[in-house]
């Protein structure tokens, strides 16, 4: 019986959402992370669609820029992807790195190449 009313609330919530989504509603993040996360996550949501940038150019771009390790960290730790679009952060050598959100490295390529970005 539990089961059943749980998938029920499940389904509720997720319709409430669906509904919410298509009649224009935003929902807000709620940020908690260090300063240095919040810093990083800030400039994420500035690299436009289809581009990439490296997790050097990230650090550098925050003004920090021996911190690309402590950037992927931030990336890493990212509660939002891919609204805050980390997948656009490459390593240095062309490589993937990591990706936080579901499905993984797999997830973050396939989200860059709809978004064709020149990986």
């Amino acid at each position: 019986m539990a089961v059943a009313h749980q998938r029920r609330a499940k389904t509720t919530v997720l319709c409430t959402l669906k509904s919410a989504r298509k009649q224009g509603f935003r929902f807000i993040m709620i940020l908690k992370g260090t300063k240095f996360q919040l810093k990083v996550w800030k400039y994420l949501k500035s690299i436009k669609k289809g581009k990439v940038k490296t997790y050097k150019q990230v650090a550098i771009g925050i003004k920090s820029p021996k911190s690309a390790r402590a950037v992927a960290n931030a990336c890493a730790k990212n509660p939002y992807a891919p609204k805050i679009p980390c997948h656009r952060v490459i390593r240095s050598d062309g490589g993937l790195g990591g990706y936080s959100g579901i499905g993984g490295t797999r997830k973050k390529l396939k989200l860059l190449r709809s978004e064709k970005a020149a990986i």
